[in-house]
């Protein structure tokens, strides 16, 4: 009895070893898949790291190939300008290349961005490049009142001949009256024929469509509002003139259409300009109101242009130039007083002035101006 007693026990004993040895080998089982799992979920992060740090590397590439193909650009661009001044380029016309930097106008003002190429109309003009000089004239209509022919007139009679071979005088309408632009045409063509024959004269057209229509002032019912748009209208005529002008010359002179150049202006100006010691200079001013007679190197008028554009709502541009003289002159938080006493230190100017100011009639509808002292 004590026997059977003993060996059933040892069964139970056997039973129970042998159930929890399963329950320990399916439990081991158990753990050993799930850390396979967690292996192969380790294993399937790091590869899922790695190629995101292969296509980040390759996204890097990829933008340092884009940043080196920006940067090419712009100093492509920068060599551009500079070549145009240095080379004598064939013949010019609305067919060829020109200079990337009426592209520069997309930038500023997103109506055009969709246009194709940007570049003024040449009415008149035979592409002299090459010279020393250009002397840009922005021309509107003044209703019954016209001072180009007579400003034209000074400026091109007062030139020897040879100062007239290295130079080129453009006149660039910017009014989309067609009647004006007509008269204008015809006046120089009749008056100035061997300047014209020359290429020495140059008529161009600015396309309407570079003007938005809110710089037509002829909605605007308040005169503060017409004014502010005529300012801005005429900030953007000179810039074009000047785009227009670079490629011609080494220097460009700023004139407009109702002065008078005094006798040997302009040798007065070549020889003033050739002696000075310092090629350090920034503009030169041949006259002290506005912005007429300024002078500047051709290859700066990217730099003024686009300063301008910036802030063409803001101020007219004879004072958005003071402000571009400011900027490059002060150094930051200097005391204005200390600024101001080294911007007439630094500033060049020819005295007497080599123009006089002759209209009393402003391009400005209605306006009068009586100051002809410069």
């Amino acid at each position: 009895m004590r026997t059977k007693q003993v060996n059933l026990l040892i069964t139970l004993v056997a039973v129970a070893l042998f159930s929890f040895s399963c329950f320990c080998i399916y439990k081991i089982t158990q753990t050993n898949n799930r850390l396979i799992n967690c292996r192969n979920h380790i294993l399937e992060f790091k590869e899922n790291m790695l190629h995101l740090r292969n296509k980040t590397e390759k996204n890097s590439q990829e933008m340092m190939k884009v940043l080196n193909r920006i940067k090419y650009e712009i100093t492509k661009r920068e060599n551009l300008s500079g070549n145009l001044v240095a080379q004598k380029a064939d013949i010019l016309n609305k067919n060829e290349t020109v200079s990337n930097t009426f592209e520069d106008l997309k930038f500023f003002f997103p109506h055009i961005r969709k246009e194709g190429r940007i570049y003024p109309d040449v009415i008149i003009g035979k592409g002299k490049t090459g010279v020393s000089f250009a002397l840009g004239i922005s021309t509107v209509n003044r209703g019954n009142y016209s001072y180009l022919k007579q400003t034209l007139t000074s400026v091109v009679s007062r030139m020897t001949l040879s100062e007239e071979k290295d130079s080129v005088v453009i006149v660039s309408v910017a009014d989309s009256n067609e009647d004006y632009l007509h008269s204008v045409v015809k006046m120089i063509t009749r008056k100035f024929k061997r300047q014209v024959r020359s290429g020495s004269l140059e008529v161009i057209s600015i396309p309407a469509f570079l003007y938005s229509s809110m710089l037509n002032a002829k909605h605007l019912a308040e005169a503060s509002q017409k004014l502010a748009s005529w300012q801005t209208k005429q900030v953007l005529d000179f810039c074009i003139l000047m785009l227009y002008a670079q490629p011609k010359a080494k220097y460009y002179l700023q004139l407009e259409d109702d002065i008078i150049a005094k006798e040997m202006y302009f040798t007065k100006i070549t020889d003033f300009v050739g002696n000075i010691s310092s090629n350090n200079w920034f503009f030169i001013e041949f006259s002290m109101l506005g912005f007429i007679g300024k002078l500047f190197r051709s290859e700066d008028l990217t730099h003024f242009v686009r300063f301008f554009l910036m802030f063409y709502k803001e101020k007219p541009i004879d004072w958005l130039l003071n402000d571009i003289f400011q900027v490059k002159v002060c150094d930051t938080g200097e005391d204005l007083g200390n600024c101001t006493k080294r911007k007439k230190q630094i500033r060049i100017r020819y005295k007497p002035s080599l123009f006089q100011h002759v209209g009393i009639h402003s391009s400005f509808p209605g306006k009068e101006q009586y100051e002809k002292k410069i």
